[in-house]
């Protein structure tokens, strides 16, 4: 990997997980210093992140971090229903392909079994840390199923910008475990081959992680927002 392509990636994951900060300098001569790279490959880095909306130019300060709001949900989820649904929704039409399909199948079932065992520990309480791992597996799965890289690309980006706002948001274990049932419903329907119910199921979920949003906004308008996720 080339040196601007590590950095962009360090950066790009810092931003996303809240180590940087909205508003956070992103000097050239500390950030190549830290990272271990000349400046030359720092600065391929920085334009790829105001590419990818997660830096900009500040007058007197540099290039900063963007700021992030819970305000930009209802536009971020438009474009998310429109896209996630699409791929879900070919992903299924692909398990029914006689040559692919049957490993693509087991893949979701085997996804959609996990997901089932995680409700009932997300609605103890357990940690979530694996079950996010597990919503990236399956986010790679339908990418990958899909058979469209315009489209799986269109999403990998999107799902930068909706990671730092699932960081406003406080973890509910009851919310947890209800989006870990809608995940296990959306991978068995693609596994089923049924391209209307994975369009469906996708489009409950997304309905309801956004309504879960909106509510964390409208609960908490004069408190700071947490460094912890919510259900995605």
């Amino acid at each position: 990997m080339r040196a601007s392509d590590r950095a962009h990636s360090t950066l790009r994951q810092e931003i996303v997980d809240g180590l940087l900060e909205p508003g956070t300098v992103l000097g050239e001569v500390e950030q190549s210093a830290r990272l271990g790279i000349s400046r030359t490959p720092l600065r391929e880095a920085l334009a790829r992140l105001v590419a990818d909306g997660l830096a900009e130019t500040s007058r007197g300060r540099g290039m900063v971090v963007t700021a992030v709001s819970l305000d930009e949900a209802p536009r971020l989820f438009d474009l998310r229903i429109a896209l996630e649904t699409l791929a879900a929704r070919r992903a299924a039409e692909r398990t029914t392909d006689p040559e692919d399909g049957p490993a693509l199948r087991a893949r979701f079932d085997a996804l959609a079994d996990r997901f089932e065992r995680a409700t009932t520990q997300l609605a103890a309480g357990t940690d979530p840390g694996s079950y996010y791992a597990l919503t990236a597996e399956l986010d790679t799965e339908l990418d990958a199923a899909c058979d469209n890289p315009y489209l799986a690309e269109s999403l990998r980006g999107l799902r930068l910008h909706l990671g730092r706002l699932r960081r406003l948001a406080r973890n509910s274990p009851g919310r947890l475990s209800d989006s870990a049932s809608e995940h296990g419903a959306i991978a068995r329907a693609v596994s089923l081959g049924d391209a209307e119910l994975a369009a469906a199921t996708t489009t409950v979920h997304l309905h309801q992680a956004l309504a879960h949003l909106c509510s964390e906004g409208n609960d908490r308008p004069d408190s700071p927002p947490t460094t912890e996720e919510s259900a995605s």
